[in-house]
């Protein structure tokens, strides 16, 4: 390339799409000793490069692209992409095609220093649509205008669906998702489609390129990127969208931009149509007539970038790049990326301190420049550009470094999006490997990123294929193609039919086929379901996906449903808190099915499991707790909240009162049978924590909870105790208790003597909702003897005198009397607490000065207000926590299984007796006697 070169005939090659103008400058620079000729995308480049190889062999050739570089060994004639044009050698012809990107927003700028700056030696053409005429006129002194008329002619078709879509046509869409939901349709209704989209490598783009035009599929589904010269045998071109992403805003596509993509119909002398289809609505007249009469408005200004660079200093660089143009048919776009980029890493600290002389900051601009095909953040890119400017100053890029950037990308399994990022991501590095002393050994790089881009590019081709073209259903279409195919449709209530017929119902995300058919009408139906509910399938994943926690539910056995359909169950996890989920989805849904629905049941049961457990998850997350409360607080979340007492009566006793106040503030009980947190014995924390507990068990059939709001539940033989104590209640006779009723029971026992005997009184009968007699069996449960009595129950109650003239039986008078006293019997129960056997001397555990009772704990030492924790009793005044106590308070030796001792009802303001302590042991007799 040569900048102004006098003597060079400049011609401007102006006209709408199907004019020839690209096959003209090939033939024009094949003319020429040497050429180089600039196009505007990948995909094209790659194509003329084909074709001039064809011509020529690949030894003349040259085809150099940001990420591809393929030199001939006399390499004669350079085909590249606009931006990766060489300034470095002088050729006889250059060209550069699509010159009305000139004011294009991101890479105008590129295209407008080509037609400012760029020359043959003797012959330069500019290719590109006659808007931009006057602009080429103004600027470049000497040019002459060659006007090519199209071909074919062009017209209007209005709109049609895509059912309706006629053969060998293309369905333009602007978004990877609408493109790949029109090729699913068409692959439901038509049999399959090709994919074409500027983000496929052209290794991909050829064969599914190679598809359409070999008659494989009549359909090509693709994105704008048709637009820019891509020839295919193409009759009529729909659009589904009239408006795109531009990388700022959605905007109406402009009445050229429309025409540049609808000239892809009627190739050569065929004539072609256009319209709309889907969603998107008709034409405007003018807009119709204008793409049909190929007649737009002139372009008024071009994006500009100065191309003299100050290299002094990172603000002279960035400020010779914001200069401001000095003709006023240009003016400067929008901030490209390498400019920001530019500006992010002058910014960092590490990166300007190596800023030492004009080199490194040349260095760091060409850093900079790399693309971000990744399509990550800025801040992202910037910091990849840092790493990459680090290994440039201090010599290459590391070999091992850069190999295992592409050894994580080199792998061909997964899904289209998943092949797709693994595309963009090795684009980075292919782009690094053909930049010239970036790598030690750039052959080996070249060949090494290429070959890895290839059999990504199989993969993804393949997975286009797998997803989007079904060969047997296209074969039975055409064989149909009068009845328009096999028609499948879902009703609400999930029931599939095809062509009327009934199949089968659509069950969460699982098919079950209808028994009724024969064999092989059920192939042919079933394959026909299927491709309906493909749509179907994403359709409902995305409800599902965004459906509210509230519509989703587990089951006691594990499962989770959605409404009445079972979509998927839990698994065990590495934590019991953390269970995995397992999808219900057929395999015909598509793995992009299956893992949103993964995803949205692992959502669901991660906030269910967050919320019903939150106060044991903080309590496993609170970093102040050490020593012994933080390990007593480890056990009572492997035991889900609910610990059974008798379990860690060793580990309690070693809680000093610290300790259980900061476990108390995660709302710990320290009850006298059960430790537990209140808010977790709700029935929607049983019903998940007896799910996780048997889940992580690994048991066959889980149990069931409760129903919400039974005080007791029969005690069933063979059931274990574990069962009772994660459902939130204590056995104890013929029924279990719930626990926290057994602890408001237990507070009030611990007021009564137990030695004596005490009565069971309404209290204690409302507590538990129970009849005489099966309280009476509950307190046997809990270690209590119960002995039954009756005795004389007297009660007054009111006497009704006889009318008068009737005898009455009653010779007491009604001034004489009013009430009568009436007797009856009346049954009771008299309970002491009924130690267990006393084990022999030496099998007896001793304890020493003020050891606790079982379950029980030292006190000694510790101010009232901090004494007490069974039951939460810590007032001034209390008794102090424990079981209820037997009728030797103090005596030494006790066993540690026995019952502990109970406290005879005294003042609130009594001072407890010291029972190591002679005289109190004196005033205990004295006080047993009295």
């Amino acid at each position: 390339m040569t900048s102004l070169t006098t003597g060079s005939r400049v011609t401007a090659v102006l006209g709408p799409t199907n004019t020839g103008k690209t096959h003209y400058a090939i033939e024009r620079m094949l003319a020429h000793r040497t050429g180089v000729i600039g196009l505007p995308l990948r995909l094209l480049a790659r194509e003329v490069y084909d074709r001039i190889v064809a011509a020529r062999g690949p030894s003349a050739c040259a085809l150099v692209t940001g990420e591809e570089r393929i030199v001939g060994a006399r390499a004669q004639y350079w085909v590249c992409t606009v931006e990766a044009m060489p300034t470095d050698i002088g050729c006889d012809f250059l060209a550069v095609d699509e010159i009305q990107l000139c004011a294009d927003p991101e890479r105008g700028h590129v295209f407008t220093d080509r037609l400012l700056n760029a020359r043959g030696l003797h012959e330069t053409l500019f290719l590109g649509s006659d808007t931009m005429r006057g602009a080429i006129a103004a600027l470049v002194q000497g040019v002459q205008f060659i006007r090519r008329e199209r071909f074919s002619t062009l017209s209007y078709a209005g709109s049609k669906k895509i059912s309706r879509m006629p053969a060998r046509s293309a369905i333009v869409g602007f978004s990877v998702e609408n493109v790949y939901a029109i090729a699913e349709l068409l692959r439901r209704q038509k049999g399959g489609a090709a994919v074409v989209m500027g983000a496929l490598s052209p290794r991909t783009r050829n064969a599914q390129v190679a598809m359409y035009q070999n008659g494989d599929v009549d359909y090509l589904v693709a994105t704008d990127a048709i637009g820019m010269g891509l020839n295919l045998d193409i009759g009529h071109v729909g659009f589904s969208a009239t408006s795109k992403f531009d990388g700022w805003r959605m905007r109406p596509l402009f009445p050229h931009e429309l025409a540049q993509i609808a000239g892809r119909a009627g190739r050569h002398t065929s004539p072609g149509t256009f319209g709309v289809t889907g969603e998107a609505g008709p034409l405007p007249d003018e807009v119709v007539e204008a793409i049909e009469n190929h007649r737009f408005s002139p372009i008024q200004r071009l994006n500009w970038r100065s191309g003299t660079l100050d290299f002094g200093s990172a603000e002279r660089l960035i400020a010779s790049l914001e200069a401001a143009p000095g003709n006023t048919w240009l003016q400067r776009g929008r901030e490209a990326d390498d400019l920001h980029a530019l500006k992010a890493l002058s910014e960092m600290p590490a990166v300007r301190d190596r800023l030492r002389h004009p080199r490194d900051l040349r260095l760091l601009w060409d850093v900079c420049r790399v693309p971000d095909f990744q399509g990550i953040s800025p801040t992202e890119h910037a910091h990849l550009l840092q790493r990459i400017f680090g290994f440039l100053q201090d010599g290459y890029v590391p070999d091992d470094w850069l190999s295992a950037q592409i050894r994580r990308i080199d792998k061909t399994e997964g899904d289209i999006d998943t092949l797709s990022k693994r595309l963009a991501y090795i684009r980075t590095w292919t782009y690094v490997a053909q930049r010239t002393g970036w790598v030690k050994d750039e052959s080996h790089w070249r060949d090494e990123t290429r070959a890895v881009e290839d059999r990504l590019s199989d993969a993804l081709h393949a997975a286009l294929t797998q997803r989007f073209v079904d060969r047997r259903t296209s074969v039975l279409l055409r064989r149909l193609k009068q009845k328009e195919g096999l028609v499948a449709e879902v009703n609400d209530k999930g029931e599939v039919t095809v062509e009327g017929e009934f199949v089968g119902r659509l069950e969460g995300f699982r098919f079950q086929q209808d028994g009724s058919a024969s064999p092989d009408e059920a192939k042919t139906l079933k394959q026909a379901a299927y491709e309906a509910l493909r749509p179907e399938f994403h359709l409902r994943a995305d409800r599902f996906y965004n459906a509210p926690d509230t519509e989703l539910d587990f089951t006691e056995q594990g499962g989770l449903m959605w409404g009445a359909s079972a979509v998927g169950k839990l698994v065990k996890g590495d934590d019991v808190l953390k269970p995995k989920v397992e999808a219900f989805v057929d395999e015909e849904a598509g793995f992009d099915v299956a893992e949103k629905v993964r995803r949205r049941l692992q959502h669901f049961i991660d906030r269910k499991t967050a919320t019903l457990f939150e106060p044991l998850l903080n309590l496993q997350r609170d970093e102040t707790l050490s020593g012994l409360a933080r390990g007593f607080a480890f056990q009572l979340v492997e035991a889900l909240g609910v610990l059974p007492r008798e379990a860690v009566a060793n580990e309690v006793k070693q809680l000093d009162q610290d300790m259980r106040g900061a476990l108390r503030k995660h709302g710990v009980r320290f009850g006298q049978y059960t430790i537990f947190q209140p808010l977790l014995l709700k029935p929607a924390p049983t019903r998940l924590r007896l799910v996780l507990w048997s889940l992580f068990d690994g048991l066959a059939e889980f149990p069931e909870s409760p129903p919400p709001g039974l005080v007791t539940v029969p005690n069933i033989d063979g059931v274990p105790k574990g069962y009772y104590t994660l459902s939130g209640y204590h056995p104890a006779g013929a029924r279990a208790i719930r626990i926290d009723m057994l602890e408001r029971l237990a507070d009030i026992l611990r007021t009564l003597d137990s030695r004596a005997g005490f009565e069971a009184n309404p209290d204690m009968l409302s507590i538990t909702g129970m009849t005489l007699e099966q309280f009476a069996d509950l307190m046997a449960g809990l270690g209590y003897k119960g002995e039954r009595g009756e005795r004389e129950k007297t009660r007054t109650e009111a006497v009704t005198p006889a009318p008068e003239g009737e005898a009455s039986a009653n010779p007491i008078t009604e001034e004489e009397a009013v009430l009568q006293t009436v007797t009856e019997p009346e049954v009771f129960y008299t309970f002491t607490w009924a130690p267990k056997p006393r084990a022999p001397r030496g099998d007896r555990p001793q304890r020493g000065r003020g050891a606790p009772a079982e379950g029980g704990e030292r006190r000694e030492g510790k101010p009232r207000s901090e004494r007490g924790d069974r039951g939460e009793r810590g007032d001034r005044g209390k008794p102090r926590g424990g079981k209820p106590q037997g009728s030797k308070p103090g005596g030494k030796g006790k066993r540690e299984d026995e019952r502990p001792r109970s406290f005879e009802a005294r003042p609130v303001r009594e001072k407890p007796i010291d029972p190591d302590n002679p005289f109190a042991a004196a005033l205990m007799g004295l006080k047993d006697k009295l």
